[in-house]
């Protein structure tokens, strides 16, 4: 009589042979989507990322192919030369436009006047070569009107004790003058100026007069803008100067002559606003 298995027996031998075919069995390969169903980012993406390789072997690999498609004649993908570097474009600050402002200018100065040549009123030799006309120094006393642009127009008063080799117990020379200036604007407090102007003259002792004449003058100058309202200023002016013949208190007479003088001044000077244009 034969044995009949246990039932679960049969049940456990397939399950063990399935299981055996399965581990020796070799695997599947996965499948392949579509290129359809790839995201849209990995379709644009270069083909060296989608195949695996690496990005700039891929950007070397075409420009090498396109160089090859030159050298070939193929026109239908010239070489693009790359565009020139761009340089930054830098804007310089504008200086602000000067204020247009009118002003009544006014102030004084202390003043050196050089003697270059008395002319004829001091001859060299003779009973009259004591000069009576030196050198000498005083005040001045000036007003005028400041111009929006670079004009000033205006009129000085001045007077100096000069040297006359007591002669004179006192000889105070006396100028009034019509003076200008240009100004010229550079952007800075410190600025230069041209100036120029006529006059007339008085000489004699003690604040009297014994003589006159005329004069002009040229010069240069530095003004300082210490505020909106007060300049410095130094100059420097050439004047030569017509002076009538006259009888001085030692009774000799004088010869009409051109003294020349060369003039310093230190001056200090305030405005007064008018307007703004």
């Amino acid at each position: 009589m034969r044995s009949r298995p246990p039932p679960g027996a049969l049940l456990a031998a397939t399950l063990a042979a399935g299981t055996l075919l399965s581990l020796t069995a070799p695997a599947a390969p996965p499948e392949r989507k579509p290129e359809s169903d790839l995201p849209r980012a990995a379709a644009d993406a270069p083909a060296g990322a989608r195949t695996g390789e690496p990005a700039g072997a891929a950007t070397d690999g075409g420009l090498a192919e396109g160089a090859a498609k030159n050298a070939q004649g193929d026109e239908s993908a010239p070489a693009q030369p790359l565009p020139p570097p761009v340089k930054p474009r830098v804007e310089l600050a504008a200086r602000p436009p000067p204020l247009h402002v009118e002003y009544v200018q006014y102030g004084v100065a202390l003043v050196a006047e050089i003697s270059l040549d008395p002319g004829a009123v001091c001859p060299r030799s003779g009973p009259l070569y004591s000069c009576i006309l030196g050198s000498g120094g005083g005040l001045a006393i000036r007003g005028g009107y400041r111009s929006p642009g670079p004009w000033y127009f205006g009129g000085a008063y001045q007077f100096t004790k000069m040297d006359s080799s007591n002669l004179y117990r006192l000889g105070i020379f006396q100028q009034l003058r019509a003076e200008m200036r240009y100004m010229p604007d550079i952007g800075y407090r410190a600025a230069p100026y041209f100036s120029a102007g006529v006059g007339g003259v008085v000489y004699g002792n003690e604040w009297g007069v014994e003589t006159g004449g005329a004069l002009i003058f040229g010069g240069v100058g530095v003004e300082l803008e210490v505020s909106r309202r007060a300049v410095l200023g130094v100059s420097c002016v050439y004047r030569p100067v017509l002076i009538s013949g006259w009888k001085d208190t030692a009774n000799y007479e004088r010869a009409t002559a051109i003294a020349q003088f060369v003039g310093f001044e230190l001056l200090l000077e305030v405005r007064t606003e008018l307007g703004r244009r």
